[in-house]
């Protein structure tokens, strides 16, 4: 556990460095501003392609979604924390360089500009250090607050991932003031069958959700810890 948050604590601050550091002697003639941006998207790129690594082999390493457990699924927590951590401190240095070249060098507004433009991204950096990662790590499944990360995990899955596609059909609607039911007979073929495709896996991941849901509420505890 340490040595995984250390590794990251290493990796993700160090390629960023790195990455800051060439962009300025490979192209002397970009801002500082310029360097960083394309630094943290280097970065915010290569946890994307590990967290991807690493749900592949979960996936294809487990057979039962909902029992099975892999020691990536858990390391892989730790190994974020870093990076969280990290993408908070990147997009402050990001606002500071975009602000000052703007000859703006107070630095209280500056921290005041950056908390209100990522106020949402910081909350979900915040509840992810401080309440889903515990949760997760922590095993507590049988207590109050473990049940309630899981309901808000079925409720934002549930309006984030799948009813985001009738609300996206409603909208289209109210612009060209058609009916929810007239819709997917307005629009082109292949956009329905682009949906249906996008949210088809939506819906099966929800199910084993709602599952996984249905045996923590419903199996008693000390069946549950056998």
């Amino acid at each position: 556990m340490l040595l995984t948050l250390a590794w990251g604590s290493l990796f993700f601050p160090g390629l960023f460095v790195l990455c800051t550091r060439w962009l300025r002697r490979a192209r002397p003639e970009w801002t500082y501003h310029d360097c960083v941006m394309i630094s943290t998207r280097v970065v915010s790129s290569a946890q994307a392609v590990l967290a991807t690594g690493s749900g592949i082999v979960i996936i294809h390493t487990c057979r039962n979604v909902v029992s099975d457990r892999h020691w990536l699924a858990r390391e892989y927590v730790w190994f974020l924390i870093p990076y969280m951590v990290y993408d908070t401190y990147a997009m402050y240095l990001s606002e500071w360089y975009r602000t000052t070249e703007q000859n703006c060098r107070y630095s209280l507004t500056i921290f005041r500009n950056f908390l209100s433009k990522n106020r949402l991204m910081i909350t979900h950096h915040v509840v992810i250090l401080l309440v889903l990662v515990p949760v997760t790590q922590l095993k507590q499944q049988h207590t109050l607050l473990y049940k309630v990360n899981g309901i808000l995990t079925l409720t934002t899955f549930l309006s984030c991932r799948i009813l985001l596609f009738p609300f996206m059909y409603w909208s289209y609607g109210q612009q060209q003031r058609l009916s929810l039911l007239q819709v997917p007979f307005r629009i082109p073929f292949y956009c329905n069958v682009a949906n249906a495709f996008l949210i088809a896996p939506q819906i099966y991941w929800f199910s084993l959700l709602c599952k996984k849901a249905a045996r923590l509420f419903d199996t008693p505890p000390a069946e549950k810890d056998g």
